[in-house]
């Protein structure tokens, strides 16, 4: 009996794992659970302030509207690169979502999310099914390695004057406290 019982736990167990490896939302739940007990908590102070010369870095909307980061001056952009297909990035969306929500009705503060596919129709179709708010573009650019070396999720923030005040590769819960205060300090800042 005891057999019985060791196999069948051992049979659980490696269903559950497989589970977590091979289904993208069950790695963004255990992913998600663990940012909200602390882990994933996206580090400021390791915002550089390199001057960066957002002329050209452009970007698409689903309704075919062109984004261009240089014209954006004056405004605090928060810039995130991620795929639908990615469990980090999965995992990170509500918390992206609320700041999101936070900020959307701020001018002075401009959210892009990047699809790193660039197949807008099911980055549309999968922020709907999830009821998220937040806008999808495509990247329509060449986008330098100092925003974007093809980690996903990437988030990166840039200050009013255009320049890199925050970068993270990696999911980080954007929902945290810190990242909101950061946020108000840039968009009040000269």
């Amino acid at each position: 009996m005891t057999f019985i019982k060791k196999n069948i736990f051992s049979a659980l167990f490696i269903i559950i794992f497989l589970v977590i490896i091979f289904v993208p939302d069950a790695k963004a739940f255990l992913i998600r659970g663990l940012m909200e007990i602390g882990f994933y908590k996206p580090k400021i102070e390791t915002a550089n302030n390199a001057s960066t010369n957002l002329n050209g870095i452009q970007f698409k909307d689903v309704k075919g509207k062109l984004v261009d980061l240089g014209d954006l001056k004056g405004k605090v952009i928060f810039l995130n690169f991620w795929a639908t297909w990615c469990p980090p990035c999965r995992a990170e969306m509500p918390s992206i979502n609320k700041l999101y929500t936070q900020f959307k009705d701020d001018k002075h503060v401009v959210f892009i999310f990047a699809d790193a596919d660039g197949d807008l129709a099911k980055s549309s179709k999968f922020m709907v099914s999830r009821k998220y708010q937040m806008p999808v573009y495509k990247v329509e650019s060449n986008i330098p390695e100092q925003i974007f070396t093809g980690a996903l999720p990437t988030t990166v923030i840039f200050d009013k004057q255009g320049r890199l005040s925050f970068k993270h590769e990696g999911v980080a819960n954007y929902a945290d406290k810190k990242i909101v205060d950061f946020i108000n300090r840039l968009k009040n800042s000269n």
